[in-house]
């Protein structure tokens, strides 16, 4: 207990006698207001040099609300697999595969599909879906027919191409390394539903075959390309085209791993022996380069280029510095193709490319039938 001292006593009843009377009245009735109000709400107030109290607050009663365990109709829909009607098989890349080459492994399992557990009708066998059942080609081409209507006159095409030439069209998609792609199709769909026509520019290694890509983009998609300019497509829709009959198109969910397929370059080429091969390795390294080759470029003129050295000489280098080991894999896979040639080094992103024993072969003929 604070003792206090016989005058601080005197003062303190000297201050509090000083207080005027009313002062005093209204912090009584404060005191005794507060104190009833506190009773009625059902806990006692602790004023100042007051006992303390062992009565504690009572929380409020707030009433839990109840969870809906009621199940909407929409995802019973949601749950069961989405059933499409499009006659081809689905793949991750339609310009950029080749069906009649099969894999020799898988880098993931084949039973996890990129549309998901349970959200397409048909079974992923690790390179594609295919269709359940085989496809009725009139009938096809008679639906596309009553889509496309009649063909653009050139006032039409030229009004549609000074519509989107431009680069900076809204209309536009970018076409890259991966080609003609199963969700690309979704969103040609999506631009013609406020669209006509869709712009598409096309990057990488598809440009070295835009034949290839005119066919895809026409057979998936159901259009018709109307103009074509080097490496930009313009693809319309059709005059009776109805954005609310528009094909179901399931969407991969993500982009799946390449499987694996026969080696591409072989340490002994076909008809020469390992001393040649070898030899001839060493010499197109050190060969002047036929083209240098960007990142994500246009080479429509590649394969004209290739096609012209071969006729004056036996090998030819491609520098693709920056490139990419994977591109230079699938450029050569393309050349081999379209050219023909044979690829004897993918190395440090250099290409060498032989041309065979064509001219060969066709001068001993020659000589043959001379001698005859």
């Amino acid at each position: 207990m604070l003792k206090l001292l016989p005058w601080r006593r005197c003062s303190l009843v000297l201050r509090i006698s000083a207080i005027p009377s009313p002062f005093l009245t209204s912090i009584s009735r404060f005191l005794t207001h507060s104190q009833s109000v506190g009773e009625q709400e059902g806990y006692i107030s602790d004023p100042p040099f007051s006992s303390t109290t062992t009565k504690t607050l009572k929380p409020l009663k707030t009433k839990k609300k109840e969870k809906s365990t009621k199940i909407s109709p929409s995802n019973n829909s949601q749950n069961s697999p989405v059933s499409s009607d499009l006659p081809f098989d689905f793949r991750y890349s339609y310009s950029e595969t080749n069906s009649a080459i099969e894999p020799i492994g898988f880098r993931e399992p084949p039973k996890f599909s990129p549309f998901g557990p349970g959200r397409l009708d048909r079974k992923w066998t690790g390179t594609c879906a295919p269709a359940q059942s085989p496809p009725d080609l009139e009938k096809i081409a008679e639906e596309r027919q009553a889509v496309l209507g009649e063909p653009l006159s050139e006032e039409e095409i030229a009004e549609l191409v000074e519509k989107y030439r431009h680069n900076n069209c809204s209309r536009q998609i970018n076409l890259g390394k991966g080609g003609v792609t199963h969700n690309m199709l979704e969103d040609i769909h999506n631009h013609w539903k406020r669209a006509e026509a869709v712009r598409i520019k096309c990057y990488g290694v598809p440009t070295l075959d835009m034949d290839n890509i005119c066919f895809h983009l026409e057979d998936k998609s159901g259009g018709k390309i109307v103009y074509r300019h080097i490496n930009v497509l313009l693809l319309f829709r059709g005059r009776n085209y109805d954005p609310k009959n528009r094909p179901t198109i399931p969407l991969m969910l993500w982009k799946p791993y390449a499987p694996i397929y026969p080696k591409l370059v072989k340490n002994v080429a076909d008809g020469l022996t390992f001393e040649e091969t070898k030899e001839m390795r060493t010499r197109g390294l050190n060969s002047l380069p036929l083209t240098k080759l960007t990142r994500n470029g246009v080479y429509i003129n590649v394969v004209e280029k290739v096609r012209v050295a071969f006729q004056t000489a036996e090998l030819v280098r491609l520098d693709c510095s920056h490139v990419g080991t994977s591109d230079c894999k699938k450029i050569s896979v393309k050349l081999r193709d379209l050219v023909p040639c044979i690829p004897i080094l993918v190395k440090d992103e250099q290409i060498i490319l032989w041309r065979g024993k064509r001219d060969e072969d066709h001068n001993s003929g020659s000589s043959t039938e001379l001698a005859k």
